[in-house]
């Protein structure tokens, strides 16, 4: 018997809120597996999206259903799947806004959702599905950042994390991670440091103790007025790799970092390039209405244009992480679900972060999970829970 499926749809461009309705059950097609999902977790991505398709996502199809972040349970394989069989528990990042995809059947905010099996990860017993829903989006942008040659192009991850210094290396590797209690910054901090990398990070002091538990060495305030001396001060004696940067101004103050340290100490290797996740937090209202195009495009054409001063000026190159390809099955983020993410979780070594916060169970609190996110949240993630 054939499951009855519903979605949250968006039907046309910027049409808020979603509507709650059936959907049609899809059966997976070679290398995918159809998940019934447990949880699934809200993004900023998911509401600019509603509002601003026409910009960043011109190929979408409508009606359409959204969301990346899934975890749930394995209820069918397609014929070549060996990855996984019927009852396994993953999470892993739904792919319906990907220009590959453009599929309703594979958004996240339904009850099923088509996956591929190269996106997809096993969760452990001891983490719920509502604790790998906060994965998603996370993983897929910071691996990009860190691991695709395009950007910071370090060492994939490790289990367990290769040692540092590297055998025949002088200085052991370092690299800074700002705002690393933001969603996508918790899970760069924790991919870097598995892959053999020490990790100096930003946050704001309650959340100190929390970045360090996922595995920076050093963790500063990003509001305080000596950040830039104490990041150059804990880089003495190491090779600087690059910086990630999350939050207002980070790109800044480690462009900053990087020049000074040369100045201090420049036999000590240190690589001029940043990879920006993003910087201030976008103010929702600011992308809605007549305007919200102009305002973004505004932004961006600012950030750009910033930037390219600056690699003038200064030789530090910032550049912006736009994800291609996200679906290819040799990605750097699909590798870091192959080969590490499911024994990562297994060993806890790698650790669901931040922590969920749920708003409540069912595709009709999509929406308000929507609205609360664009209110901000700090070291959580919201998520809503499926029957």
């Amino acid at each position: 018997m054939t499951p009855k499926n519903q979605a949250a749809w968006i039907p046309a461009k910027k049409v808020v809120p979603l509507r709650v309705g059936d959907a049609p059950y899809t059966p997976p097609g070679p290398g995918q597996i159809v998940v019934k999902n447990g949880a699934v977790g809200i993004n900023p991505f998911d509401w600019v999206l509603q509002y601003q398709s026409a910009m960043i996502a011109s190929h979408l199809k409508y009606p359409m259903v959204l969301g990346v972040d899934v975890a749930g349970t394995v209820v069918e394989v397609g014929p070549d799947v060996t990855r996984f069989k019927v009852g396994d528990r993953v999470a892993g990042s739904a792919v319906s806004a990907a220009k590959e995809s453009n599929n309703a059947a594979e958004g996240a905010f339904q009850l099923y959702t088509v996956m591929r099996q190269h996106m997809v990860a096993p969760i452990p017993d001891h983490v719920t599905d509502e604790q790998a829903a906060v994965l998603g989006l996370g993983i897929g942008t910071a691996a990009y950042g860190l691991f695709h040659k395009d950007y910071l192009g370090l060492d994939m991850p490790q289990v367990p994390p290769p040692p540092n210094p590297q055998p025949g290396k002088k200085y052991p590797r370092a690299i800074i991670v700002t705002g690393g209690a933001s969603s996508v910054g918790s899970c760069a901090v924790q991919l870097a440091a598995s892959a053999g990398y020490e990790v100096l990070s930003t946050s704001s002091p309650k959340n100190f103790a929390y970045v360090k538990g996922l595995g920076a060495s050093h963790v500063f305030d990003y509001n305080s007025k000596t950040l830039v001396a104490d990041l150059v001060r804990a880089l003495e004696g190491r090779e600087l790799v690059g910086a990630y940067t999350v939050g207002a101004n980070a790109d800044q103050v480690c462009a900053t970092v990087m020049t000074k340290r040369l100045s201090k100490t420049p036999e000590l290797p240190t690589r001029k390039f940043i990879a920006l996740a993003g910087s201030a937090r976008r103010n929702p209202e600011s992308i809605k209405g007549f305007l919200g195009p102009y305002r973004m495009m505004s932004g961006m054409m600012t950030m750009m244009g910033k930037n390219a001063v600056n690699k003038m000026l200064t030789g530090v190159e910032v550049k912006f992480i736009l994800i291609v390809g996200l679906v290819d099955p040799e990605s750097c983020v699909s590798h870091v679900y192959l080969d590490f993410l499911g024994p990562a979780l297994a060993e806890k070594r790698f650790v669901p972060a931040p922590e969920p916060q749920v708003v409540g169970r069912g595709l009709d609190k999509i929406n308000e999970a929507l609205d609360l996110n664009q209110k901000g949240v700090s070291a959580k993630k919201i998520v809503v829970s499926l029957p």
